[in-house]
């Protein structure tokens, strides 16, 4: 009889533990699941020092393959927890190693360091006042694009899954990432270079997840499969005519007016020739720089742009059109143009299996009732894209906008642009979630 009553209640208990759990999580295995409910207060009780590191990382930003202060950070922190850390993995690039007390699959979780070179104008009491050097000019520096908090939230998620240790089954990989926004000409770095120095090897994960805040309603996660941010490349075109006086630009080859020629071709071949209800592209020239002085007319122009696609086929054909079209249009005026086409980030491109399995934790994570699965692509693009050239990968948005108005809420890589900190524990919970269901699924 107690034997029964010792079974019993045995029973009733892992009943109880098992209610907690969504079924999707539940292992037959043996594996006992670690309750949201446990995630949860875990992630509460570290939230504090997520701010902390937030404020302190948003103050003190740095421009890619210079996040020597934020790396060295992450690294102290880590090594706290008393994981095996690397530090200086492309360039600046920390890469840490949390082994659970039984053996299991390996996940890694990743994010990003750099700042980018943009005035911040948000009016935070802990707002940037950096500058650094960005090709040989000093400019102000600001995290306008988040990283601070992707940062910020690995490190509690990291502290978490570490306090979770004993019961983990598996390994967890936390790479913490420089250079996302790219590096100037003639520098490596991003997620390639971290990949080539080894961020993936010794161990190998079994998968990967990463998030980024975005304009958007707190506490919104969306993501879709396959194709979910653009490829994305830079363009460079130098055109090179025949100086001459502005009231005389018969005895010259004008630059400036073949500049505008290439930029409404560019956006007529793109609005033209291009289906946007099967494969979405952009085609823009943002800068043109030109001559000195308002009555004469240079004899070069330099403009660059970015291209965005969903198809390699179509990229291709794109910037052999293109290519063709500049060349034509130059020797029409009897210049000369030197065209050049150098990809960012490829397409990031969602595992299909693992974008319908993460409904699961994140709907665990923010609420069944603010995911979204299958949400449009997006043209702005992520170097996050190399991981999942290598290895199964889901990448995901979380809307993060403060008091957010759609037609007036500030972009990525604005001014203004700035993380309401209220949802600094979704993104932690996320992370967890991601990690620890995916370790309990194929546990051993």
């Amino acid at each position: 009889m107690q034997r029964l009553k010792t079974f019993l209640g045995a029973t009733i208990a892992t009943g109880a533990l098992l209610a907690t759990v969504p079924a999707y999580a539940q292992q037959p295995g043996g594996v006992e699941p670690i309750s949201a409910a446990d995630i949860r207060a875990a992630v509460e009780a570290v939230n504090d020092q997520v701010i902390v590191w937030r404020r302190d990382i948003h103050q003190n930003p740095e421009l890619g393959n210079h996040e020597t202060r934020t790396a060295a950070l992450v690294a102290d922190h880590l090594r706290s927890l008393g994981m095996e850390v690397r530090t200086g993995v492309g360039v600046t690039g920390v890469v840490a190693i949390l082994r659970g007390g039984r053996s299991g699959p390996v996940v890694a979780l990743r994010a990003d360091m750099d700042a980018l070179p943009v005035r911040e104008d948000t009016g935070l009491p802990f707002a940037s006042t950096a500058t650094g050097t960005y090709q040989g000019q000093t400019v102000p520096v600001a995290h306008a694009c988040g990283h601070d908090s992707h940062v910020a939230m690995l490190l509690g998620a990291a502290t978490v899954l570490a306090g979770m240790r004993d019961q983990l089954p598996g390994t967890v990989v936390f790479i913490f990432q420089p250079a996302e926004e790219g590096t100037p000409p003639g520098e490596e770095g991003g997620a390639d270079l971290m990949i080539a120095e080894g961020a993936l090897n010794n161990p190998r994960p079994d998968a990967i997840f990463g998030l980024h805040v975005v304009t958007g309603r707190p506490g919104e996660i969306w993501w879709r499969p396959e194709g979910f941010m653009a490829a994305s490349d830079r363009v460079d075109i130098t055109l090179h005519g025949r100086q001459t006086h502005g009231a005389w630009p018969w005895r010259g080859i004008d630059v400036i007016a073949l500049s505008a020629d290439i930029v409404q071709t560019i956006n007529t071949m793109t609005a033209r020739t291009v289906d946007p209800t099967t494969t979405p592209t952009v085609f823009t020239i943002a800068t043109l720089h030109a001559g000195v002085r308002y009555n004469i007319i240079p004899d070069e122009a330099v403009l660059s742009g970015t291209l965005r696609t969903f198809d390699v086929d179509q990229r291709n054909d794109l910037i052999a059109r293109s290519s063709a079209a500049i060349g034509n249009l130059a020797e029409n005026y009897g210049a000369t143009a030197d065209v050049s086409f150098h990809q960012n980030a490829p397409l990031v491109f969602n595992n299909v299996e693992l974008a319908g399995w993460a409904s699961g934790p994140l709907a665990e994570a923010a609420g069944a009732d603010h995911i979204n699965a299958a949400a449009p692509p997006t043209t702005v693009a992520e170097d996050f894209a190399y991981y999942g050239q290598e290895i199964p990968a889901l990448f995901y948005h979380l809307g993060g906008t403060p008091n957010y108005d759609p037609a007036t809420a500030p972009p990525n890589h604005s001014p203004q642009f700035h993380v309401d900190e209220s949802v600094l524990p979704l993104g932690v919970r996320s992370h967890v979630l991601t990690a620890v269901r995916f370790l309990e699924r194929g546990a051993r």
